[in-house]
């Protein structure tokens, strides 16, 4: 018997296969486009998931849990911790910065959970270079005018901010090349279910089965190739 084989004895375990190491997803979204509906949505329907809790410098909102909603920690204290190289990503999104930790990917992916990652674009970016085979699926609202509907529909930003969030939606789709595959939104169930089913296709390995219909570039090239046909004058 190897020294690793009694180990494993030691551990009680000989004789049963490790868990398979799981996937890390990550999605992302212009603001108003669904996002932390469809990754609610996507958690309830596969048990296999396990969301991801940031880090963040803003402030607890009313029914805010801490570790449970987010880790809420001082502009120091998250310094600190991008100093001690903690983070897999980080980015800074109206006016407050959200990190995403090692330590809160790591647990579950070893027990064969996938993990999924609820971020920002730019925290998107540093994620694709430091784990090579990260699914990154970009969800696209069914237009930018309905996009701006919906922020107004909220009912919780002024004009200015809802024009400082349009310019930033017009950075994040011109920066979605990073992403393996695209969801437009413009039926939640329907838009939960292909989440889903991009998901299980890459568990099980058949992504060549969901490419034609859900890679990025083809979504993309029909979705700006709408929006330009809507922009154009009427004859």
């Amino acid at each position: 018997m190897t020294a690793r084989d009694t180990r494993i004895a030691d551990a009680g375990v000989i004789g049963t296969r490790a868990p398979r190491r799981g996937h890390v997803f990550v999605i992302a979204a212009p603001s108003g486009t669904g996002k932390t509906t469809i990754c609610r949505r996507i958690l309830e329907r596969d048990p296999a998931l396990r969301l991801s809790t940031s880090h963040t410098t803003r402030k607890p909102r009313a029914g805010e849990q801490d570790g449970v909603h987010y880790h809420f920690v001082t502009t120091g204290r998250f310094r600190e911790l991008v100093a001690e190289g903690r983070f897999l990503e980080h980015a800074e999104y109206g006016g407050n910065v959200y990190g995403t930790s090692w330590n809160a990917i790591e647990n579950p992916l070893g027990l064969g959970h996938d993990v999924v990652l609820e971020i920002e674009v730019q925290g998107a970016a540093q994620v694709k270079k430091r784990i090579a085979d990260a699914c990154l699926i970009f969800l696209l609202p069914p237009s930018l005018a309905v996009l701006e509907e919906r922020l107004r529909g909220r009912g919780t930003d002024d004009e200015a901010v809802i024009q400082r969030r349009m310019a930033l939606s017009d950075r994040e789709l011109a920066a979605a090349e990073i992403f393996d595959y695209a969801v437009v939104n413009d039926d939640l169930e329907r838009a939960v279910e292909e989440v889903l089913l991009v998901i299980h296709a890459v568990r099980e390995g058949q992504e060549d089965s969901i490419r034609a219909r859900f890679g990025r570039a083809a979504v993309m090239t029909a979705f700006l190739a709408a929006q330009a046909r809507a922009a154009s004058p009427r004859r």
